[in-house]
């Protein structure tokens, strides 16, 4: 450990390669420019005008929808991932591990083929009604939006609570029976507080995923920040109040993050005393089985059996030229692939140099570097969008609406997932490697490649596809900014299930859902092997 800390104390004392700082400090400019460009912007209006954008009775109104539905499906998810978390971590429920798996797996579904899928499977016509004769009523408003975001962003507070859950040291529970607490007096007063830091980082994704959400309201036809901003955007002459709205939106998200920031500070759950933890004994769910599976199954019916049961019904009710259909598949998917592909390659380049200069030299000005790479994933993706825009209109014109913009946009706002795989594998790539390359008479690049690049080389794959299957994924950055005519499986899901032609959108929403959970599979098992 001491051999670990004196090398990283070298390494920062030594000035920083120029062909690592150069292409970090681009990146970083890269995604602050544009949100400087957008202040700009909205601070263009004179003052009177300025007062009227901001004091308007419709932003309160927005305020109040976005926060409704942020806290609706932070309680939502909550309340369901909390009770799963602990049945796969902590009972004696057969198949956990399985389980477990299948519970994740919603996170290969993106929202808006969600709300696809419900809308689908409802109202007249539906799969539901197909079934049981019954016209179930189409979800919509407040309660449409809240139930498909609760149902496909759970995962992410389910992986944080249940790692935390295996991870913790039975014998404070224990401690507490001896001391003559019950079961659920143990588990509100000792397990429970245990679980803060995941509820909080849990309660962050979902919470920021929600302020960013353009698909699943646009569809629910529930009005939040993200849907005035496309609409005020694409609808309207005003870009001014497309700006500021952008700018409320950002400051919810900042209120987010320094929240999390501040239930944070402080805090240690670390264990004080010697020895080490032990697995927690298996809770025996007794007469509470049966309650149990039931939730489970009503979960993975709810979050992958209707959506998938509803995409397969309407694509056998195609109502087209399945050559012609085919053609139109096949052409988004390559528009999705050569606007992704190019993305996952450019994010992976701009990622290696920040995590380089924050794992090989550890400084203030190497995590400032990076923090401002995650200010670009936080940024909701319609705000990020059109700050792009309002760049490129006044620096650079000649890549508005360009293939190229797209790609920068897609690069820049998921740089932060293509941080992390890299980063990990340098820290598994001894320094000491490249030393003894450079006293072999290799050049500072040449060591760098020649022994740390094949070290690292699963973390920059993993990296890129991270990248490439958010990017495929992504419908905001692609609404705005992608060229004229340039349709994606994205747009065009989104499309045609805003007009109702479910059958139309059916193709398109199986194909990115089977391959977004190809890439979850793939990822899954690749960290198996790690």
């Amino acid at each position: 450990m001491l051999k670990a800390r004196r090398m990283v104390r070298n390494h920062a004392t030594r000035p920083i390669p120029p062909y690592f700082l150069v292409p970090a400090v681009l990146a970083g400019v890269g995604v602050l420019l544009p949100l400087v460009y957008l202040l700009l912007r909205a601070f263009e209006a004179d003052p009177k005008t300025l007062a009227e954008l901001v004091l308007r009775e419709r932003n309160l109104r927005l305020l109040v929808n976005t926060l409704l539905l942020a806290l609706g499906v932070v309680a939502g998810t909550t309340l369901l991932a909390l009770p799963l978390a602990w049945l796969t971590a902590r009972s004696d429920l057969r198949g956990q591990r399985f389980l477990a798996l299948l519970l994740v797996l919603p996170l290969a579904i993106p929202g808006y083929v969600g709300a696809f899928a419900l809308l689908g499977a409802s109202g007249p016509g539906g799969l539901i009604h197909a079934l049981t004769g019954i016209p179930w009523p189409r979800p919509s408003g407040y309660w449409g939006a809240l139930g498909v975001l609760v149902l496909f962003t759970y995962p992410y507070l389910f992986l944080n609570l249940r790692s935390a859950l295996l991870g913790l040291d039975p014998s404070l529970e224990e401690a507490a029976r001896s001391l003559g607490y019950r079961g659920g007096e143990v588990f509100f007063k000792v397990v429970l507080p245990q679980l803060r830091p995941a509820l909080y980082a849990g309660w962050l994704l979902v919470g920021l995923h929600v302020l960013g959400d353009f698909g699943v309201v646009s569809l629910m036809r529930f009005e939040t920040f993200s849907y005035a901003i496309y609409l005020q955007y694409s609808a309207s002459f005003d870009r001014i109040y497309a700006a500021w709205l952008s700018l409320m939106l950002l400051v919810l998200t900042a209120g987010l993050l320094l929240a999390e920031a501040r239930l944070l500070r402080g805090l240690s759950l670390s264990r004080v005393g010697l020895g080490s933890a032990r697995k927690a004994r298996a809770v025996a769910l007794g007469g509470w089985r049966w309650p149990a599976l039931g939730l489970v199954v009503c979960t993975l019916g709810a979050a992958l059996v209707v959506p998938g049961a509803t995409i397969v019904y309407w694509v056998f009710r195609w109502p087209g030229d399945y050559n012609r259909g085919l053609e139109g598949i096949v052409q988004s998917f390559l528009h999705s692939a050569q606007a992704s592909a190019p993305a996952a390659i450019l994010a992976a380049l701009l990622a290696l140099p920040l995590a380089y200069l924050g794992v090989r030299f550890p400084s203030a000005f190497s995590r400032a570097l990076e923090r401002t790479a995650y200010l670009g994933y936080t940024v909701p993706p319609l705000a990020f969008a059109l700050a792009l825009i309002f760049f490129s209109l006044r620096a650079v014109p000649f890549l508005y609406q360009t293939l190229a913009l797209l790609v920068l946009a897609y690069s820049l706002h998921f740089l932060a997932e293509a941080i992390g795989p890299i980063r990990s594998a340098l820290y598994q790539a001894s320094p000491r490697l490249e030393e003894a390359a450079r006293s072999l008479g290799y050049s500072p690049v040449g060591a760098f490649m020649k022994a740390s690049l094949p070290i690292i080389r699963r973390g920059v794959v993993a990296s890129m596809a991270l990248v490439f299957l958010s990017s495929i994924k992504e419908l905001p950055l692609t609404f705005l900014l992608a060229p004229v005519g340039f349709d994606t499986l994205a747009t065009r899901i989104w499309g045609y299930t805003s007009e109702a032609m479910f059958a139309e959108a059916a193709p398109y929403a199986l194909l990115i859902a089977f391959f977004s959970a190809l890439f979850v599979g793939l990822l899954l098992s690749q960290e198996r092997k790690t």
